[in-house]
């Protein structure tokens, strides 16, 4: 299985422009997919909640869906309304715990991630409101995502490890005071997010506003495709973290056309998974980048298949 407290995965699995892409084509209502993605991944991570709690009963639906694969852990994001909003709300916070304390008593938390937007500096008054935060969710492992290169200095970097804080290393589109690839652990959690290189994802994360969008073609969230090379560099850094962590997720967030489904197979084949299945459709429309992997259940000859150098 490779490093032993390395998971890797995608971020999130509802999504409907996987259906005949990473899922089964003509799959009927019986089908699960977080349950089918288990079969390939240790880790997903769990977008729902960034937008809404979700219900315990939620969370033990789906750890009954993952039961096949003992390994499978899950990662779950903070909600918005908390890391954006800033809103400390007791009611709220209290429905958020008490949605995912079953996967927390079940031991398949993995943490929570608490991700913040590029405008979250490192100032006095945003590191207190961060420890604030902590406090609030102190019963679970924490790791902060943080897209200002502010968060690099000493002093930001000494206030995670003070207050137990781990620290997500990001993969991004390159701009002004972005953070740039790093391999750092500030507590028992490494993390790592591919996030995609399209500069076009991150133009309103960046601040340059709307300005001049009405004219321009819609553009896919999160549309680009790691080339071996660059998830090499990550495979790297990923072994650095792992060395000293108790566990280390490697997730991958380029989730437009299942990219994130085909970068993170060939992330965990290149940290020594022996795994080498993948879903029948993603080999047949990224059949370059999937060449090691074999398909695990018969699937039709006539698909589009998508040219991975256009998207790379």
């Amino acid at each position: 299985m490779g490093l032993v407290n390395v998971r890797c995965g995608p971020a999130g699995w509802a999504y409907p422009g996987w259906n005949g892409v990473v899922y089964p084509s003509g799959a009927n209502s019986q089908f699960r997919p977080l349950e089918f993605l288990s079969r390939y991944f240790d880790v997903c991570e769990v977008n729902r909640t960034f937008y809404q709690s979700i219900r315990p009963e939620v969370a033990r639906l789906w750890m009954a869906q993952v039961a096949s694969n003992p390994r499978f852990l899950f990662t779950v994001k903070l909600g918005r309304r908390f890391t954006h909003e800033r809103i400390l709300d007791p009611a709220e916070i209290a429905a958020f715990k008490d949605g995912i304390r079953p996967l927390h008593r079940a031991k398949k938390l993995g943490c929570v991630l608490m991700q913040f937007p590029w405008t979250f500096r490192f100032t006095e008054e945003n590191r207190d409101f961060l420890i604030r935060l902590r406090r609030w969710f102190h019963e679970f492992p924490l790791v902060v995502e943080m897209r200002h290169a502010s968060w690099m200095r000493e002093e930001a970097v000494g206030t995670l490890i003070d207050n137990h804080l781990g620290f997500c290393n990001i993969d991004q589109a390159a701009y002004t005071k972005a953070m740039p690839p790093t391999a750092l652990l500030t507590s028992a959690v490494g993390y790592v997010r591919l996030h995609g290189r399209n500069p076009n994802d991150w133009e309103q994360e960046f601040g340059r506003g709307d300005e001049g969008t009405a004219a321009r073609k819609p553009v896919a969230r999160h549309d680009y495709l790691y080339s071996a090379d660059e998830l090499a560099a990550w495979r790297d850094r990923i072994g650095e973290i792992s060395r000293l962590s108790t566990h280390t997720f490697v997730v991958a967030n380029n989730d437009a056309g299942g990219k994130s489904v085909v970068n993170a197979l060939q992330m965990a084949a290149m940290l020594g998974d022996g795994r080498r299945n993948a879903p029948g459709e993603l080999i047949q429309r990224y059949p370059q980048a999937l060449a090691q992997f074999q398909a695990d259940y018969p699937v039709q000859r006539d698909l589009f298949v998508e040219s991975e150098r256009a998207v790379a």
